[in-house]
């Protein structure tokens, strides 16, 4: 198997067909130089191969290559999380869990449950975006006139009662989203401030809010009012259409979420748009996400409370 060629499902399986093999790669990836402790990084230790674990001689503490991982405590196959973590990152629109178990082989819970804690891994650490950057924002949430009679918040039409998430796109480089408050210009203002190196270009739509970032930016904006999308090179085309498979996949595929998981479904599309193509999916975009799955946990309490 030739990884820079791009990975099949049949590959995944062949590759990692039990519980073993997918150990191997886990502590591998997590320790190309040779097994250190998960408690305290020390390179004295002891395996105990009955038991898939080992022991530190320095700490006297047991450990695996679950511990300190989103993977920690699961009763699922590792081999299963690893056909799961290609799954997720070839399906662009995102996979339900219901799907996500009949592939796997699990129930539709445990799969919800396995989704939440990639998605968990999949978040990266902020960086600020430089040189020209597009600025939207969209909302998530459905139409008032199709909920049901008491869950109807009457706050008025268009985006009341929808969750803001605020998106921005660099030209030739990532792209970070992250739901805020209100489109409201002291939280609009704020997220672009906090993320956008200034003397940079921001392009954006009309919407007033913006208006005040001319200072520490080259702000220009397009009328989507009078039908105006692009003016030369200054467009917001880019960061909508990263809206646009947002929208297939809450819409197509997920269906609803609860707004206090935005930010981790935003997560999952994010990483695939930043650091993998959906149609090439290697073993080192595995390792990646393997990788950031080290130092983070989310149980099941977390996640429902």
């Amino acid at each position: 198997m030739r990884p820079e060629k791009g990975l099949s499902s049949f590959d995944i399986f062949a590759a990692f067909p039990n519980q073993q093999t997918a150990i191997r790669f886990l502590e591998h990836t997590r320790w190309p130089d040779g097994i250190m402790c998960a408690h305290c990084d020390s390179d004295n230790t002891t395996p105990i191969p009955s038991r898939n674990r080992h022991q530190c001689n320095a700490c006297r503490k047991q450990f695996s290559v679950r511990t300190n991982s989103v993977f920690e405590n699961t009763r699922i196959p590792l081999h299963k999380w690893l056909h799961a973590i290609y799954l997720l990152q070839t399906a662009r629109k995102g996979i339900s869990s219901k799907q996500l178990g009949k592939q796997v082989g699990i129930s539709q819970q445990a799969a919800w449950f396995m989704l939440h804690r990639l998605r968990e891994a999949l978040d990266v650490q902020a960086f600020k975006l430089s040189g020209v950057v597009e600025i939207d924002e969209t909302y998530l949430g459905g139409l008032e006139k199709n909920k049901h009679r008491k869950k109807r918040k009457r706050l008025g039409r268009g985006v009341a009662g929808k969750q803001t998430v605020i998106g921005m796109r660099q030209r030739e480089g990532p792209t970070i989203a992250f739901p805020i408050e209100k489109n409201l210009p002291e939280h609009l203002q704020k997220a672009v401030t906090e993320n956008v190196e200034e003397g940079s270009s921001i392009y954006t739509d009309n919407l007033l809010a913006y208006k005040n970032l001319q200072g520490p930016y080259n702000h220009e904006s397009v009328n989507h009012m009078r039908g105006e999308y692009a003016r030369d090179d200054i467009t917001t085309n880019g960061i909508e259409s990263v809206w646009a498979v947002l929208k297939r996949g809450y819409k197509g595929v997920y269906h609803h979420w609860h707004p206090k998981n935005t930010h981790r479904y935003l997560h999952e599309f994010l990483f695939r748009l930043n650091n993998t193509n959906p149609h090439k999916v290697t073993l080192d975009d595995m390792r990646a996400v393997i990788r950031n799955a080290i130092g983070k946990r989310l149980t099941y309490k977390e996640l429902v409370q």
